[in-house]
């Protein structure tokens, strides 16, 4: 085994803004690193795009890097940690979202306490992927508590279905959202991964969930706080919006040829 010394930078990986890897900028770098009194590179090294790069992006980039650093005598170390996003969005299809909400462990500042307590949220758009992800969870938990020495459990318990709006529907009932708000103000968006328990109801019979913006009137789009955060605030003349909205909808849909 041969004892690395020296210095070893992790140098960045470039991208285009499609995320696709430039190479030729790869190979520029890499002169100048091999110009420089060091020993070598870390590659991909610690600069966080290791998780956009699939495993043959990966090969490519060593064998990029041997063909530079190896004529000048320098060192390649070879980052193999796995865990990217590309891999991750073919197996969503859509969208994945991961958030912790709780931390909990402890008493005191000075001591290490026996365990740690992490409650997250799941959230996918895709039941095979949400199956995936779950077992991914499952295995990468416990062997990153393994790596350093401990050990954990996860439980995973089934929450709300995925909230889908019937496309047929869906383009039936616009127009009556467009009568209530304006065509201009009814805007349609990409899928989301909020949760929302209408979702059981979806499961029986084709839904459409929507939106009523209920932002202060003087507050920009941008400037507004989300939902579940501190600072948000509903401007309740929205209600007004929302209850015209569903009247429309119901006597537009009750009085369609085709229910």
């Amino acid at each position: 085994m041969e004892l690395l010394n020296g210095i070893y930078p992790p140098i960045p990986t470039p991208f285009d803004q499609s995320g696709e890897i430039l190479f030729d900028k790869l190979t520029s770098n890499l002169e100048l690193w091999a110009d420089q009194p060091l020993s070598g590179v870390v590659m991909p090294g610690s600069n966080s795009e290791a998780a956009f790069l699939e495993h043959g992006e990966r090969i490519e980039i060593w064998k990029t890097c041997v063909s530079i650093l190896d004529p000048a005598g320098r060192t390649l170390v070879a980052g193999t940690g796995v865990e990217t996003t590309k891999e991750t969005i073919e197996l969503t299809k859509e969208a994945a979202v991961i958030t912790v909400g709780l931390i909990r462990g402890g008493v005191r500042s000075n001591i290490i306490p026996e365990e740690v307590e992490m409650i997250v949220t799941i959230r996918t758009l895709d039941y095979a992927m949400q199956k995936k992800l779950n077992e991914m969870m499952i295995f990468r938990v416990k062997a990153i508590a393994e790596s350093f020495g401990g050990t954990a459990d996860i439980e995973i318990s089934k929450g709300l279905p995925i909230t889908y709006n019937d496309k047929k529907l869906t383009a039936k009932m616009l127009p009556s959202l467009q009568k209530s708000a304006g065509v201009e103000n009814v805007i349609l968006v990409d899928a989301i991964t909020g949760a929302e328990d209408f979702s059981f109801f979806q499961k029986e019979v084709p839904g459409l969930y929507f939106f009523i913006g209920g932002k202060p009137l003087n507050i920009k789009p941008e400037d507004a706080a989300s939902h579940h955060t501190p600072d948000f605030y509903i401007d309740e003349s929205g209600l007004k919006l929302g209850v015209k909205a569903m009247v429309n909808l119901t006597l537009d849909y009750m009085n369609s040829s085709e229910k």
